[in-house]
Parts: C-alpha cells; sequence; structure tokens
C-alpha cells in the first residue's frame, strides 16, 4: 500500500542521462572524464568541493553503480571525474576501455561530506593526506581553499606506488605555480627511491608521524582531509587522536572499504517468502510518500534491500557502507547495522542509519529518507 503526504524534502540524490563531452588520459590506469550539465539540471548538479556522484550502468546484464569524487572546483556546466581501474573492477576497467566523448551515461546528483566546514575562516590552514585515486577530490578542495583568499594555505601529503602511478601530477605542478607560497606538496613514493629519506617507502605510522614532527605540525593545521585506502584513513585518523587532534577538525573518505571479509550491502538480492512464517514490516519515507513491505525474519534482508523491492528509486550508490548516500531516519523499530564507514557519532545519536546496512530486529520498523 503505497499513500501520498505533503512533506518538505531535502535535495537528494536523483539520476540523469549526461553527455561525455571529453575522456582524457592521466596513466595507463587511469582517466578523467567531463560531463556535460544541460542548463535545466544546474542546480540539481551544484556541488561543493568534495563531493562525489555516482555513475550507473548495465553492463553484461548486470546493474552497477560506481562513486567517483569530483575532481575539480565548481563550475558551472560541467563535471569531472577520474576513474582508475581496479583490480578485477568490472565498471573500472570496462570505462578505461571504453568510454568516449559522446557517450551517455545515467550520473547522480552530487553526494558527500568530504567538504570544508571553516566556510567563515580566513588565513586557514588545510591538510590533505591522499593516496593513489584518493587525490580526486583533493584536487577540488586545494583549488577552491587558495583561490578563495591568498592568506589561505594548504599542505598535501600524496603517497603512490612510483612517479608514474602518480594521478594529476601535472595539475598539481600547476597550482604549485600558481600559489608558490600557499601550496606545499609532499610526494611519497612507495616503490621509488627519493632523495628524502621521509618521503621514500611506505607511508605507515612511523614516517606519518615522522612527517607531522618535521613538515606538518598539528597544532598549526585548522582543518585535516584523509582519502585513501581503508588502513591508511584508519592509521592517520588514529595517529591525529593520538596526537590530540580534535576529532572535528578531520574529515575522510573511503570509496571501499578494501576488506572482502567483511560482508557488503544488498542490493536486487532476491528474497525466499516462506508461507506462514515470521516477518518485519518495514514502512519508508521517500519524496513524501510512504510505502510498506514485508521481510521475512529468515532472510536477515537490509532495508534497502527491501525498499528496493516496492521502489526501484530508493537512494544508494556504494552499498558497502561507505558513501552514505542511503542514510535515513529511523523513526520506528530498532534495527542493527552490520558496518558504518560513513556516519559520524552525531548523526547515529540522531537516529540515522546506513539502511544497506541495516537489518530490522524489531517486528515493525520505519525509516525516513527525508529527513
Amino acid at each position: 500500500m503505497v499513500a501520498t503526504t505533503a512533506l518538505p524534502t531535502r535535495r537528494r540524490a536523483r539520476f540523469h542521462s549526461l553527455e561525455i563531452s571529453q575522456v582524457r588520459k592521466l596513466t595507463d590506469d587511469a582517466i578523467e572524464v567531463s560531463f556535460v550539465v544541460p542548463p535545466e539540471f544546474a542546480g540539481e548538479y551544484s556541488y561543493d568541493p568534495g563531493q562525489y556522484i555516482a555513475i550507473r550502468t548495465d553492463l553484461g546484464g548486470e546493474n552497477l553503480r560506481r562513486s567517483y569524487s569530483i575532481c575539480q572546483a565548481p563550475v558551472e556546466g560541467t563535471l569531472k571525474v577520474a576513474i582508475k581501474r581496479d583490480l578485477g573492477g568490472l565498471f573500472s576497467t570496462w570505462a578505461v576501455e571504453n568510454l568516449r566523448a559522446g557517450m551517455q551515461l545515467d550520473v547522480m546528483s552530487p553526494e558527500g561530506k568530504f567538504t570544508s566546514q571553516l566556510v567563515q575562516k580566513t588565513a586557514a590552514h588545510y591538510v590533505a593526506i591522499a593516496a593513489g585515486s584518493g587525490i580526486t577530490p583533493v584536487i577540488a578542495l586545494i583549488e577552491s581553499a587558495l583561490s578563495a583568499s591568498p592568506q589561505n594555505r594548504f599542505s598535501l601529503v600524496y603517497s603512490n606506488k612510483t612517479a608514474m602511478d602518480t594521478m594529476f601530477v601535472d595539475e598539481l605542478a600547476d597550482l604549485k605555480d600558481r600559489y608558490p607560497v600557499q601550496l606545499a606538496l609532499y610526494h611519497v613514493l612507495t616503490r621509488e627511491r627519493r632523495s628524502s629519506e621521509l618521503l621514500s617507502g611506505r607511508l605507515d605510522a612511523g614516517k606519518f608521524r615522522d612527517i607531522l614532527g618535521k613538515l606538518i605540525f598539528p597544532t598549526d593545521v585548522d582543518e585535516w582531509f584523509i582519502c585513501g585506502p581503508f588502513d591508511l584513513v584508519q592509521l592517520c585518523r588514529d595517529t591525529l587522536a593520538d596526537l590530540g587532534v580534535d576529532v572535528s577538525a578531520i574529515r575522510y573518505e573511503l570509496f571501499t572499504t578494501d576488506r572482502p571479509d567483511r560482508p557488503q550491502g544488498q542490493t536486487g538480492r532476491p528474497i525466499d517468502v516462506v508461507p506462514g512464517g515470521d516477518v518485519h514490516t518495514i514502512t519508508f519515507r521517500l519524496d513524501g510518500t510512504t510505502a510498506t513491505v514485508t521481510s521475512p525474519v529468515h532472510s536477515n534482508e537490509s532495508v534497502l534491500n527491501a525498499a528496493l523491492r516496492v521502489r526501484s528509486d530508493v537512494p544508494f550508490a556504494c552499498a558497502g557502507g561507505v558513501c552514505g548516500t542511503c542514510r535515513a531516519v529511523v523513526t520506528e523499530g530498532t534495527v542493527e547495522m552490520v558496518e558504518n564507514y560513513a556516519l559520524e557519532p552525531e548523526e547515529l545519536a540522531r537516529g540515522y542509519v546506513l539502511t544497506c546496512q541495516a537489518i530490522p530486529t524489531s517486528e515493525c520498523v520505519s525509516v525516513n529518507y527525508d529527513s
């Protein structure tokens, strides 16, 4: 049963078909893809530096969604993302080998909280720690912060295997030329020896502490951005916490957990219904409309999977507990989240959950995607 009611809604993720205007090679395994945003969609695709989009397509009969950070400061009428080939990655391999100008893809409106909170502050010092494709949102953050005020500073610690693997190396050099005093670049290469021992080898806890003691001083930093593999992000967060950095000053972004032993969220999982069996009743509100679906208790079905069985436009992107696109507020009942890499403690306190990871634990559960 579906009923419609009037309810104020926040802008949420929606897909539109956008045309590719350019595909530019960054490395042997990475490309930059530019999309044209038509004037009628300009409002939906406005974004803050550090946000991401999701791309949706069908490959081999499978509907795939992948999230990619926007790699430019806000420019009306265009979006740019970088796609790096992942080992065994179905979509990324296809994209790097096949995407061309003139093609169209379904692109989600921008989402994400990997953005600066220092809206009114001037003379701020920002620091980013990035590895590999983790540079993509950082490029936009650097350009936006430095162009906003000549008193702002940005320090980047960027880890890659080799110089040839480094994405946006020319763009970073150009930014350094434009902002020679404001921007400090520290390239760390894990498989190439550099003249500085500090910038050679794996960026582990010891090296990170050395960098913080010799190149960047935590007491001089207003805001931190960390983007890369799960282990690196966790290492940096733990180290900064040990050094007394306030958690409210740290932003982090994960594309994946890099942990194959952890369960992924459910999307499109078939559910076996046993007549007369125990069920959870799940009610969800989306765009002012309420829908209800029953889920067999034995299935351990996520709220997202159940919702998608009756509405295909329920928002989600990664389905791995990373991006936060599928978040909703629990208004009735209880759920248990299998994983959470996206919600902050204050959001959890307000009742938010990641529906891709939320398993009902009460007979009735209600969630609100519009909150």
